[in-house]
């Protein structure tokens, strides 16, 4: 008889890529039987995976108050051997699975007590209070769990510290199959590009400027949040430069990469963005096109190393420029960083590296 796995998530959406396309299909394909559980989805089927809706609330609060419940409800129903969740608002639903005598994990996707100070909905005067808090509470939870998966090595560092249980780190790279490798140089257009949330601390006005000063096009694609800070951007003298596409899906976004000469991923020095592993990195270089990104030290290691791009200061619209016109006025170049970065990619930051290391946790929780 087959394993039963469940995973549990109240605020992603069903076909999430890290959850479901990544984790789960992974361990179906490896011979679990794996369900899981989502607050607003429809029950079906996808990949061998069953899927299972439960109620979905309107609004945050509700939804953190009040979604546990019919998300541990169902999770007992599956009785599986080993439950998974992914929000740090079901923490006291792995609690209550562990004190039934479950196996459980908590996959911890974000630095979520730094990510915090920056959270536009929580007042600026609260935000140090509040993270406190939630630091204390996520520390004092984990300690019941019976492992943890970690979104990068900072987070499972930072777990390492405060519990006895397994803490691993499952890094977010890309499968590579989903990434078309376009290497025809001779068809790209002098276009760099962007693809992702447009926010204002990740760049969206030195993205703009920047490709306006190079007097290159700027392929953008994402959706504005705020959505009143569109119309900010496009009164920007630059914006002539950009090519706004919206939210776009794989096919189009495989085409923009295609069509670019650079990826731009200018991310503001903000605590919860220094230590991340942002996909769009592993994206761009599966691509095979160089990177452009801040210079912080966790993206200076692998873009050097790799020797796929160039790391900058990311408030510094001069220099961004000048490495746009670098890379954009040098094909032969930025080919060349092109291929190193997809050459790292297919040897070390691709999704099948990390799959292995989430089946060899699972493995080790069912044999103890």
């Amino acid at each position: 008889m087959k394993n039963k796995i469940c995973h549990l998530t109240s605020v992603h959406p069903t076909f999430d890529t890290r959850i479901f396309w990544k984790e789960c299909v992974s361990l179906q394909r490896a011979g679990f039987d794996v369900s899981l559980v989502v607050a607003g989805a429809t029950d079906q089927v996808a990949d061998g995976v069953k899927i299972y809706g439960v109620k979905k609330f309107p609004d945050r609060f509700s939804r953190i108050l009040k979604s546990g419940k019919p998300i541990l409800q169902k999770a007992l129903e599956i009785d599986a051997d080993i439950y998974h969740f992914h929000d740090p608002e079901l923490l006291s639903v792995g609690k209550k699975l562990s004190a039934k005598g479950k196996k459980v994990i908590y996959d911890s996707h974000e630095d979520l007590p730094r990510q915090i100070l920056t959270k536009p909905w929580i007042p600026k005067f609260m935000r140090s209070l509040v993270s406190k808090l939630v630091e204390f509470v996520e520390n004092s939870r984990v300690r019941k769990m019976s492992a943890v998966v970690a979104a990068t090595p900072h987070i499972q560092e930072r777990f390492q510290k405060v519990t006895k249980a397994q803490v691993i780190s499952v890094c977010n790279y890309p499968i590579i199959s989903e990434i078309t490798y376009n290497n025809n140089w001779e068809k790209k257009e002098k276009a760099v590009c962007y693809v992702g949330g447009l926010f204002l601390e990740r760049g969206i006005f030195e993205m703009v400027r920047a490709a306006g000063a190079a007097n290159v096009r700027l392929k953008l694609a994402g959706s504005f949040s705020p959505a009143a800070l569109k119309t900010q951007v496009e009164s920007e003298p630059a914006w002539k430069n950009t090519d706004f596409y919206g939210f776009i899906g794989r096919e189009e976004i495989n085409r923009l990469l295609g069509e670019s000469m650079a990826g731009l991923l200018l991310l503001h020095p903000m605590p919860s963005y220094k230590d991340s592993l942002p996909i769009k990195l592993f994206e761009y270089m599966a691509a095979g096109i160089p990177v452009i990104c801040s210079d912080f030290p966790l993206w200076k290691s692998i873009v050097y190393e790799s020797g796929c791009g160039v790391c900058v200061n990311p408030q510094n619209l001069e220099k961004i420029s000048e490495e746009i016109s670098s890379i954009t006025e040098n094909p032969e170049k930025a080919r060349e960083m092109g291929e190193n970065g997809r050459k790292a990619v297919l040897e070390k930051y691709n999704w099948g590296t990390q799959e292995k290391i989430l089946l060899e946790l699972y493995n080790s929780l069912l044999n103890n």
